[in-house]
């Protein structure tokens, strides 16, 4: 359930970012979504925020360190939280 709603979150924020893509290009037509470039600004803003002061969450990615900074950017605790779940579990464990 918990796996099924970080989807969900993540792909609604890629809808934002889409949205303000195609608000942007002028693929949307005038007066509709006009926020939508600013939503997706904020939230850019405010994941960039979380890299900075979570980075010790965001180095847990066993992938390339670029495409967890990148992931963050995107979907922000969506990522990293999930990581330092899973640290702080096995850290319990042993």
């Amino acid at each position: 359930m918990r796996l099924t709603i970080n989807y969900l979150l993540r792909a609604l924020c890629l809808l934002a970012y889409a949205l303000a893509l195609a608000k942007l290009a002028g693929l949307l037509p005038a007066g509709s979504f006009e926020r939508a470039p600013l939503v997706a600004g904020v939230l850019l803003a405010l994941h960039a925020a979380e890299l900075v002061f979570m980075f010790k969450h965001v180095r847990l990615y066993r992938g390339a360190l670029a495409l967890s900074v990148l992931l963050t950017l995107l979907f922000g605790l969506l990522h990293w939280k999930p990581l330092a779940d899973q640290h702080a579990l096995a850290s319990n464990r042993g």
